[in-house]
């Protein structure tokens, strides 16, 4: 039993969790043994929080714990290797280990309120809506996580919600939303609309390996801002931004005035003002160096391009390095353009690149002095259906790391963009004044 303080009202909110479970695919799985991870999954072993909500109804939550559990039997057939064990390969590389023993982890739950109090992510507190997702206690690496864990917790007003916990090397962000649409068809008793393609082998190095490019996503940059700030021993805290349609509408006006640009995107726009105002509120030093990471969908960007259903990363990072003082001199135009010139790199050979990279150093992207920005904003986080229709409210429970930024839509107003952050105390209020400026 868990309880924690809604952080928006001060009550106590009590969610009693049931024994974790294990669930294996309901049908006989033919391919069984190691499963290929490729140089793309490598760089993003993280465990990933989310966290769907539903309401009642009508027909309450009395059938929701079966029917999900279930269906996630079902699903498992299809994604079997999320019912694997993660390892290390003999070649020093993740690997899964599809036995058949281990299985995805269910839990069930009962919470002492309503779904609504807790269904805006926004502005519960991130501890609070960590008790939605299961945690392994006393977990010292990633490969002692099951790969994927579910919780449902059931609400006294008859909603309920899903939190689920995957392992980034095994999906991304589209192809988990695949998964869960996928896992929501299969529990109302529908056909699959799209079969996962599995074989992760296609995205294999070359052999010899050829970097074609330099990989600054993996470049070490010295934090020396760090050393001569105070704010290092302040306590970090999270908290979530929205960005309605003004706002966004005025960020890109902003980045156009000065005419440097002919064009830019919402995601160009946004990224460069949390960028540069992450920086402000930092204080960091003018000679400071900053790292701006994020992803780039690849799918289309292959030749030729990765087959429909991709069940993997089919993402690469991609980045830009500037001095924090150039930065927040400039005007928005100028991040705006660093991250438009960090897109425009990223075709076939560049990944194939980044691949080869990986294969000839195992570096992983360094997240000092860096921002990582992902973005789940276009992603199909209200088309889940488990048979209580789509969710009032899904998205992100928790960051990684603190350098880990988490863009995804508004629950209510969909053309609005929520951003969730942490930040030192003092920090976080210049940051908050910096939006107030929009």
């Amino acid at each position: 039993m868990e309880d924690i303080s809604n952080g928006s009202n001060n009550e106590m909110i009590t969610i009693t969790k049931g024994e974790p479970t294990r669930v294996h695919p309901n049908e006989p799985v033919e391919k069984k043994g190691l499963y290929y991870l490729s140089n793309l999954d490598q760089n993003i072993a993280a465990t990933i929080p989310t966290v769907y909500f539903f309401k009642s109804e009508g027909k309450g939550n009395e059938e929701a714990v079966e029917m999900v559990k279930n269906g996630l039997s079902k699903i498992l057939v299809y994604y079997y290797p999320l019912a694997g064990k993660l390892m290390i390969s003999s070649e020093g590389k993740l690997i899964v280990d599809c036995n058949g023993d281990d299985g995805a982890v269910f839990v069930e739950a009962e919470a002492n309120c309503g779904v609504e109090e807790m269904a805006d992510l926004t502005k519960v507190d991130h501890v609070v809506l960590g008790q939605l997702v299961y945690h392994i206690p006393d977990a010292r690496n990633l490969l002692e996580i099951p790969l994927l864990m579910v919780q449902v917790t059931k609400f006294k007003c008859g909603g309920f919600a899903i939190g689920m916990s995957m392992n980034h090397c095994m999906l991304d962000g589209i192809a988990a939303m695949e998964f869960v649409n996928g896992w929501g068809e299969v529990t109302r008793a529908l056909p699959l609309n799209l079969t996962p393609f599995l074989d992760r082998t296609i995205l294999k190095p070359r052999n010899p390996p050829l970097i074609e490019f330099p990989h600054h996503e993996f470049d070490e940059i010295e934090d020396i801002s760090i050393k001569t700030s105070l704010r290092q021993h302040e306590q970090i805290i999270h908290k979530s931004f929205t960005f309605d349609a003004p706002k966004l509408a005025k960020l890109k006006e902003t980045a156009m005035e000065d005419r440097v640009l002919s064009k830019c995107t919402t995601f160009e726009t946004l990224s460069g003002f949390i960028w540069k105002a992450r920086c402000q509120a930092l204080n960091l030093l003018p000679q400071q160096k900053t790292k701006l990471l994020f992803a780039i969908n690849g799918r289309q960007k292959f030749i030729p391009p990765l087959p429909k259903g991709y069940a993997g990363n089919g993402i690469v990072i991609t980045n830009s390095i500037v001095e924090a003082g150039e930065l927040v001199e400039k005007p928005l135009s100028f991040a705006v353009g660093l991250i438009q010139g960090a897109i425009e790199l990223v075709d076939d050979r560049y990944m194939r690149s980044a691949i080869d990279y990986f294969e000839v150093t195992r570096a992983r992207p360094s997240l000092a002095a860096t921002v990582l920005l992902t973005t789940w904003s276009r992603l199909p986080l209200y088309t889940v259906d488990f048979g209580w229709g789509e969710p009032i409210c899904s998205g992100p429970v928790a960051l990684p790391e603190n350098p880990v930024l988490i863009l995804f839509p508004h629950h209510k107003d969909h053309k609005s963009i929520n951003l969730v952050l942490g930040l030192p105390v003092s920090a976080m209020k210049m940051f908050e004044e910096l939006i107030m400026e929009i």
